[in-house]
């Protein structure tokens, strides 16, 4: 059997066809990332808007602690 060769701007359209392929799965997998990221995010907040509605500190005392203003020297 004779092999028919290949021209190079076969192979280049074969090319874009796996480059175009390979950016949409990583587009995918990006866009499913940042869903996943979001949903953490969301239930951060509403793990620390608990935190916050069952504590007996302040809101300024909250938010004194969080940005490393403690008063507190244990």
């Amino acid at each position: 059997m004779a092999r028919r060769s290949v021209s190079i701007d076969e192979k280049i359209a074969r090319q874009k066809e796996t480059v175009a392929k390979a950016k949409d799965k990583y587009e995918a997998a990006l866009d499913e990332l940042k869903t996943l990221m979001d949903k953490k995010r969301d239930m951060e907040g509403k793990e620390l808007l608990n935190a916050f509605i069952n504590s007996e500190k302040s809101l300024d005392e909250i938010l004194a602690f969080m940005n490393g203003k403690n008063g507190d020297h244990e």
